[in-house]
């Protein structure tokens, strides 16, 4: 009996090729789909960085590190994840059961703890200096992975605070398209005159353009107005703006997120993903707790956590986690020691953050600190991981060679990671 290959190229179906050779007395071999295939396919998505920013600082002990029954752990109790042996705080039951998505590190340290600095070493993985502005990750991520066929912003910071991710010495056309209020609607999108009217202005404006181009050609190039100008008119006629509109999505999915400015960004952020943007910023602000700190992380947390459990396990059944790192981070955490105002002050010496996707390491857990109140400001936690490190290790995971020296516009060179890989943090590839 003959034997026959088909290759995907053919125009019919499988089913309709199969029942015509069988009644012909030909049998079939057909290409097989093994795990290695649909592995290949999954990481030739579009690679992206979400990052959740709790601004404010977020407490590691009310949230992914707590120590109950201890001087140092307050109120909260924990409660066991789907990590066996792992268990975080009670406040976040939902993402406890997502855990195993995700990697947690609990010995984040860093030697800024004012908001404004700390937030600014975070963003970009450098301590900020007078003499340069540096970028953000997600800048970075945008920069080195342009994406040609996404018409829409490919930087878009989601409920936008003031502290927004910027595009430093890359340039401010690298800075985040800030939403301010997801799912209300984008504003300055749509022409405010007919179609008609619209098209009059727009032949108007490229008569005025042409005489400034023929003769200012220098000047011209420097404004960027043109291309200013020809991105803003594709966006607004973009389908992929669909992604920042709700009203498609169930009802059902809509609640799981819950109906908050945050909870509706990470929706969002989900659609945008899925069309392809690079890098996008969802925060939620709120955890400067120095008074009643316990209460501000109940508050707090009801908001986080189901929108950040939503999203994992959406990012997992959709196929997005292993193209997308997500990234949970805060600018420091908070004391182990509990001031008199029920509060916890700043404490960058060991904080948490959280890592999913994009080929990190899953349902594990880095680092340890001092289950009791620390005798020296100086204490460090087990297997200390530095922001550098960690964003080095982003940019490599997503392709990016961090190392490479870039020349900044005062003609300093730098590069974009001010460290090297930590590896270790990644999954082992199969040999």
């Amino acid at each position: 009996m003959t034997a026959v290959r088909l290759s995907a190229g053919c125009g019919c179906s499988r089913r309709e090729i199969l029942a015509m050779l069988s009644a012909c007395g030909v049998s079939l071999t057909l290409p097989a789909l093994d795990a290695r295939a649909a592995s290949r396919r999954r990481t030739e998505r579009p690679r992206s960085l979400l990052t959740l920013w709790m601004g404010g600082g977020m407490s590691q002990l009310e949230t992914w590190d707590p120590h109950p029954g201890t001087a140092s752990g307050g109120e909260v109790r924990s409660i066991p994840t789907s990590v066996p042996g792992v268990e975080i705080s009670e406040l976040l039951p939902r993402t406890a059961e997502q855990l195993h998505h995700a990697l947690l590190i609990r010995s984040l340290t860093s030697r800024e703890g004012d908001h404004e600095r700390g937030t600014s070493f975070v963003k970009t993985g450098y301590r900020p200096e007078p003499t340069l502005n540096y970028p953000s990750l997600g800048a970075i991520v945008t920069h080195e992975l342009p994406n040609p066929a996404i018409e829409i912003p490919q930087h878009i910071a989601l409920a936008a605070d003031a502290s927004f991710s910027h595009g430093g010495y890359l340039g401010n056309e690298w800075d985040a398209f800030r939403v301010f209020d997801p799912g209300s609607g984008l504003t300055n999108l749509q022409a405010d005159v007919s179609q008609k009217r619209q098209a009059e202005r727009l032949e108007g404006l490229a008569v005025v353009s042409r005489q400034f181009r023929a003769a200012r050609r220098f000047a011209t190039a420097e404004t960027l107005h043109e291309e200013t100008l020809d991105r803003a008119l594709r966006m607004m006629s973009s389908e992929q703006l669909r992604a920042f509109d709700l009203e498609s999505e169930p009802e059902a999915i809509r609640q799981a997120y819950g109906d908050t400015r945050f909870g509706r960004g990470c929706l969002i952020a989900r659609r945008l993903l899925e069309v392809g943007v690079r890098a996008i910023e969802v925060s939620l602000s709120g955890f400067d707790t120095h008074v009643a700190n316990h209460e501000g992380h109940i508050t707090q947390c009801a908001v986080l956590d189901p929108a950040m459990a939503t999203l994992l396990r959406e990012l997992s059944e959709r196929d997005l986690l292993q193209s997308t790192i997500v990234l949970c981070l805060s600018e420091f955490g908070r004391t182990p020691q509990i001031n008199p105002a029920g509060g916890r002050d700043h404490w960058p010496n060991w904080f948490s953050g959280l890592v999913a996707g994009g080929g990190f390491r899953r349902g594990a857990v880095i680092g340890t600190t001092p289950p009791e109140q620390p005798e020296a400001k100086t204490a460090m936690p087990t297997e200390p991981v530095t922001i550098p490190q960690l964003y080095a290790t982003v940019l490599h995971a997503l392709g990016i060679d961090g190392a490479r020296e870039i020349m900044t516009p005062i003609g300093r060179p730098t590069r974009f990671a001010d460290a090297e890989p930590a590896e270790w943090l990644l999954e082992r590839q199969p040999v």
